[in-house]
């Protein structure tokens, strides 16, 4: 891989950063509201900022406070309360975007103690890199999958071949101006990752966001130890096809249960 490609990272800002993921009687930055500084946009309680600690060189790196609450989450909030959400942070990704500043722009969330993620309160990231094409190593495949559900202008399918490995989500849309039955698919989903999937063993996901061929793809990944086949050898596991298909039959009739059917 070339260095051009790579992000260099600063581990003595990042040994700063705060920290309450696991340590969770630790100080949260986030609640302390009164004293965030270099705010971008304000919504309610959703604001967007510029991260106090970047530790990325040639990048732009920003941080959108989903909510007051210390301890909520997409998988917690109203369908009102997340759709809300979704609107200021997609908002946010696009003006980052439309900006032109950015070789390209990535908007991702952490969740949970094996996430990455650092601070419980709840937050996506969006982060413009100057020169590196965020795209150019995800294979068009990894959101190729047979399709599940396919409502409200919304494709929801699992990936044939995962990224990283095991189970991925992707829930495809093409009209991007209409977030609420967006920010309602990705919802239903990550609480059947948190409550469902996995006997409800899984604590963590991650949420990545993409533009692709005009078309906006939430991609959610239930997160556990990292396998040390891809660690060590960057060999993906799958999961195997006859369980992907029970899955989707399961999600499936939460969707349209949480969702409704309009076909």
């Amino acid at each position: 891989m070339s260095r051009n490609y790579q992000l260099v990272f600063h581990s003595q800002v990042a040994s700063k950063k705060p920290e309450n993921m696991v340590h969770t009687d630790n100080d949260c930055p986030f609640c302390q509201r009164e004293s965030l500084t270099d705010i971008l946009a304000e919504d309610d309680d959703r604001i967007w900022l510029v991260n106090k600690y970047r530790t990325l060189e040639e990048t732009y790196q920003t941080v959108v406070i989903e909510a007051a609450e210390h301890n909520g989450d997409i998988t917690t909030y109203t369908r009102e309360k997340n759709r809300a959400v979704f609107k200021f942070a997609m908002e946010a990704w696009k003006k980052t975007i439309d900006s032109g500043k950015y070789k390209s722009v990535l908007m991702y969330k952490n969740f949970g103690p094996y996430s990455g993620g650092s601070l419980r309160h709840p937050h996506m990231q969006i982060v413009g890199l100057n020169k590196i094409d965020a795209y150019r190593n995800i294979p068009q495949e990894s959101f190729d999958g047979a399709f599940f559900y396919e409502r409200y202008g919304l494709k929801i399918n699992i990936s044939d071949y995962p990224i990283a490995g095991f189970t991925e989500f992707n829930i495809i849309i093409s009209n991007v101006s209409n977030t609420e039955y967006f920010a309602d698919a990705v919802q239903v989903v990550a609480k059947y990752i948190l409550n469902d999937f996995f006997n409800g063993k899984c604590t963590s996901y991650n949420l990545f966001f993409y533009r692709i061929d005009e078309k906006t793809v939430a991609k959610i990944i239930p997160r556990f130890i990292v396998s040390p086949y891809f660690i060590g050898y960057k060999i993906p596991q799958v999961t195997d096809h006859k369980h992907n298909s029970e899955l989707g039959k399961d999600l499936s009739a939460k969707l349209l249960h949480e969702m409704g059917d309009n076909s």
